[in-house]
């Protein structure tokens, strides 16, 4: 049974669209404790004999199940940093769904570190959603500074969902992939920053193996006077094929910052890079604003679209 109070099951509907408990295995934590656990004859999830953090074991084989590992925090001045591993064994195809939210009505700092390893076995497929969202009238920030690294044996396969979309005020995400023969990462980043809020993303995908594959795709929106920073290298350290591209657009006083790149060390490496900034075209608002709408329903309904 969960023990969460209105406000944490508000962040979790945020975070992990749940308005139930979820069938398969889960493990929810609030403030700091685990707050609900539960386990299947294919999915067994143990907190770690040291530290803070959990070990995530999926047997061979296992298909057509998920696990949900959300976190959110309501008591302002928590800090925690958290060490999930995911052992994923072959001819897998699992869902894992994560992702914090926060909910800061007090006037110290409220900071959650998630620190995800994933060991994806020959063969499997995963797909990974981790969403991020910040609330809470207080003075007090809402700090995130995820770290994944992702180890790919051959022939496997992840899609990753990496979303922020409101509320919170810094955050520093690193990403650390390494594929080996005909793995395949697909990366899709959507983010949006307002007021003062800060936000960087940092990727290094290194391609080892012989047919691998990586795209890595950020969708953003800097608003206000936030600041953001897109930096991402795929090194091709075999015959391979990458491509990383960030798309965004700036409004009011935003800054951002595209640092795209890639690493050839090996002759059949095929990489491919792509950024483009720029605000929004005006003859998209007055198309919409023709159809009816204000200026500022129009933006709305362009940076929705945007980052579906």
């Amino acid at each position: 049974m969960l023990k969460m109070d209105p406000i944490q099951l508000r962040l979790l509907q945020e975070i992990a669209d749940l308005h139930d408990i979820p069938e398969g295995a889960y493990n929810f934590r609030a403030n700091g404790q685990a707050v609900g656990r539960n386990t299947t004859a294919n999915i067994d999830i143990q907190p770690k004999k040291e530290g803070s953090g959990i070990d995530i074991h999926i047997k061979p084989g296992t298909k057509n199940e998920s696990v949900h590992i959300p976190v959110v925090l309501s008591q302002s001045g928590l800090k925690e940093t958290v060490y999930n591993d995911f052992f994923i064994g072959e001819d897998c195809d699992v869902l894992i769904v994560a992702g914090c939210g926060i909910d800061n009505c007090g006037q110290q700092d409220s900071e959650h570190d998630g620190i995800h390893r994933f060991y994806v076995g020959k063969n499997s497929k995963v797909r990974y959603v981790e969403k991020h969202y910040g609330s809470g009238d207080g003075s007090g920030k809402r700090i995130l500074d995820p770290v994944t690294e992702v180890y790919m044996e051959e022939g496997s396969s992840m899609e990753m969902e990496m979303a922020q979309i409101k509320g919170v005020d810094s955050t520093h995400r690193t990403t650390v992939a390494e594929l080996k023969k005909d793995a395949k990462l697909v990366v899709r980043e959507r983010l949006m920053t307002h007021g003062e809020q800060n936000a960087e993303s940092v990727y290094k995908v290194s391609l080892n193996g012989e047919g691998s594959s990586a795209d890595v795709v950020s969708r953003s929106v800097a608003r206000d006077s936030s600041y953001q920073k897109f930096d991402a290298c795929i090194a091709g350290n075999a015959p391979c094929s990458g491509h990383t591209e960030c798309d965004s657009i700036i409004m009011d006083s935003g800054k951002i910052l595209a640092v795209p790149s890639l690493e050839a060390n090996d002759v059949d490496a095929q990489l491919v890079h792509e950024a483009a900034i720029g605000k929004i075209a005006g003859e998209q608002l007055i198309k919409l604003m023709t159809l009816g709408l204000t200026e500022a329903q129009a933006e709305e309904q362009i940076i929705n679209g945007f980052l579906k």
